[in-house]
């Protein structure tokens, strides 16, 4: 994926999303990431997950699935505030990146339809 330096804000979002929704792990986000577009290694997820944890905006404990662990994130209370707020800015933003895309309207021809 080229032009990674820009998109590294929309994947903290997109794991800041469903780390409110229900608990996220590496793994599971790597591939939820992936069928957005987003090749994304576990050397560069695991800082961003660690990195959104000491800004308190996730929270992660230890689960064990028989012999295996696991460490899960959930969204903190900052983390959910922090994401209501930054929807509110990608809105803004979306609506200006896109304004000029909108169609032009219709206007109403004086020519007769046969």
């Amino acid at each position: 994926m080229q032009d990674k330096y820009l998109y590294a804000g929309l994947i903290r979002l997109h794991v800041l999303h469903h780390a409110a929704k229900e608990s996220i792990y590496g793994l599971a986000m790597m591939e939820e990431l992936g069928r957005h577009g987003y090749k994304i290694s576990p050397g560069t997820l695991y800082p961003v997950l660690h990195g959104l944890e000491e800004k308190g905006y996730l929270a992660s404990s230890e689960t064990r699935l028989g012999s295996t662990a696991r460490r899960v994130y959930r969204a903190t209370p900052a983390g959910r505030r922090a994401l209501v707020a930054a929807k509110q800015k990608v809105r803004e933003l979306f609506g200006e990146l896109f304004e000029d895309d909108k169609p032009p309207e219709s206007h109403k021809s004086n020519r007769r339809r046969p």
